[in-house]
């Protein structure tokens, strides 16, 4: 839960904030695409030994479905990461509210041109890059300062790509906090469905081939 709260407020944090001082592109997108990165790699290094830094209900679903995580532990596991991200997206409008309205919180949005269903497919496309990292690391890596390098880089590279399109959320719990607490509904669905669609893909695939 302390994890999820640290990403979906840092994150969102920093959309607003570059919103707010009017950042122009690239150099925005680069800030928010760190501080996410940057986010999710301290939380790897300080949680990582105690909950194996668990702050995503994408990834949860691919470590269960990759055989990694037992299955007791999903529900508990996304419960705190929902309320974690309600949390933060609590704390952003306390923070927040009258700065940037027009970022709504830092909420994920498609982009001008982009449909629902290619939302969808980028998000899960991304998901899948990112849930396979992670398992990689948890696998492969015992330092977590390693596991941090792979997961936060990868997490970077992604937003960079991908962000433009979607606004790159990869994880539910993410848009849910802003989206709730902002009243920006417009096709959140999309930053659910496609984001739990790459996690199960990424556990099946490295199921059955790492």
């Amino acid at each position: 839960m302390v994890g999820t709260f640290a990403l979906v407020f840092c994150g969102p944090a920093s959309v607003i904030v570059v919103s707010y001082l009017g950042v122009p592109f690239p150099l925005g997108l680069v800030a928010f695409a760190g501080a996410f990165g940057l986010t999710v790699a301290a939380v790897i290094v300080a949680l990582g030994k105690v909950s194996d830094a668990n702050i995503n209900p994408s990834i949860t679903i691919a470590s269960f479905i990759a055989g990694t995580l037992e299955g007791g532990m999903v529900i508990p596991y996304i419960a705190s990461q929902l309320v974690g991200g309600l949390l933060a997206g609590l704390t952003l409008k306390t923070v927040f509210d009258s700065v940037a309205p027009s970022a709504y919180l830092g909420s994920t949005k498609l982009a001008h041109g982009v449909s629902p269903i290619e939302g969808v497919v980028f998000e899960a496309l991304g998901t899948l890059g990112l849930a396979m990292a992670a398992l990689s690391a948890s696998k492969f890596m015992e330092r977590s300062v390693n596991q941090a390098v792979l997961v936060g880089g990868t997490l970077f590279l992604l937003i960079l790509l991908i962000g433009p399109l979607t606004g790159a959320s990869f994880n539910p719990a993410r848009s849910l906090g802003p989206s709730m607490f902002s009243g920006y509904f417009e096709y959140q669905w999309v930053y659910y469905v496609g984001p739990l669609l790459g996690g199960a893909c990424a556990g099946l695939i490295f199921r059955h081939t790492l």
